[in-house]
C-alpha cells in the first residue's frame, strides 16, 4: 500500500502562494487549512480505501533570509485519516526544508518528510522518511512543476523507493470565475516492491483536473488512475480510475 505526504497533488491550497497568514515568531508566518476530501489518494492509488478522508495542516514560514536569491525555510505538519492494510487509523507527516526563488519565475524547493501512523504496531514497518526535490517554473500561460521523492527504506520496510513526477498547470480565466486546470504523469519504482503492496518494481500514475476558489473556499474536482490492475491491488479498485472532489478552507 502506497502511503501519503504532503499531498500537493490533491490538495487545492498547494495552488496559492497568496492566502491570509498571521504573524508567527522570528518575523515568520503561520498559515492553517482544513481540506475534506471524497478519496485520499497518493499516487493514483487510494490511502482510505475510496472513503472521505479529513485532513488539517499548519505550516511555518520564516521571512526570507536572502533577498538575492530569496531563500527562506519552512516547517509544517500534516493530518489525515487512512485506511491501511493493518485496517484503519491515522497519520501524521511532519516537514520541513528550505525554499529559493533565484529568479521571479523559478523556484527550487528541498524538504524531508517524517510520514508517521501512531497506533500502528511498529514491527510493521509503516513509518518512513521521504527527501523532496522540486522545481517550478512559471512561463506565463502554464507553469510546470517537477519532484523527485527519495526514501531509503519506504512503508513496510521495502527499501529504496523513488517517486518522480511532474505536473503542468494553466490558468483559465472567465468573467466572474477563474480555475487553474492541471495535469500530471508520475513513476514509483521500490525495491522490495511486494512488500510495498505493488505487484512490479514500479508502476505510471496520472491525474488532472480543476481548482477554482469560491466563498472563501478553494475546490477542486480531479481524476486520477494508474496502471496497475485490480488483481495487482488487492483485488480491490484502490488503484483503478476514479474521480474525487475536496473542498479546503484556509485560515
Amino acid at each position: 500500500m502506497v502511503l501519503a505526504l504532503w499531498t500537493m497533488c490533491v490538495g487545492p491550497g498547494a495552488w496559492a502562494d497568496d492566502k491570509e497568514v498571521w504573524h508567527a515568531p522570528f518575523g515568520g508566518t503561520f498559515n492553517a487549512n482544513f481540506t475534506v476530501t471524497s478519496d485520499y489518494s497518493y499516487a493514483g492509488i487510494s490511502n482510505n480505501a475510496l472513503q472521505p478522508a479529513f485532513q488539517p495542516a499548519l505550516d511555518y514560514r520564516s521571512p526570507d533570509l536572502f533577498s538575492d536569491p530569496r531563500l527562506w525555510i519552512y516547517l509544517g505538519v500534516w493530518g489525515s485519516n487512512v485506511t491501511l492494510p493493518a485496517g484503519p487509523g491515522g497519520e501524521i507527516d511532519v516537514l520541513g526544508g528550505v525554499k529559493m526563488r533565484p529568479t521571479k519565475n523559478l523556484k527550487l524547493d528541498f524538504g524531508y518528510v517524517r510520514v508517521t501512523y501512531p497506533g500502528f504496531p511498529a514491527e510493521l514497518g509503516y513509518d518512513y522518511g521521504d527527501f523532496n526535490v522540486a522545481v517550478d517554473y512559471d512561463f506565463g500561460p502554464f507553469a510546470v512543476n517537477g519532484r523527485l521523492r527519495f526514501s531509503p527504506n519506504s512503508f513496510g520496510n521495502s527499501g529504496w523507493e523513488f517517486n518522480k513526477r511532474l505536473l503542468l498547470s494553466v490558468p483559465l480565466k472567465f468573467e466572474t470565475v477563474s480555475f487553474k486546470a492541471y495535469g500530471s504523469l508520475g513513476n514509483l519504482s521500490v525495491e522490495r516492491y511486494l512488500q510495498y503492496g505493488i505487484p512490479s518494481p514500479d508502476y505510471w500514475y496520472w491525474q488532472f483536473g480543476l481548482v477554482t476558489s469560491a466563498f472563501g473556499l478553494d475546490l477542486t474536482l480531479a481524476y486520477t488512475d494508474s496502471n496497475i490492475e485490480p488483481s495487482g491491488c488487492g483485488n480491490t479498485n484502490y488503484c483503478a480510475g476514479r474521480v474525487f472532489a475536496s473542498i479546503t478552507k484556509a485560515f
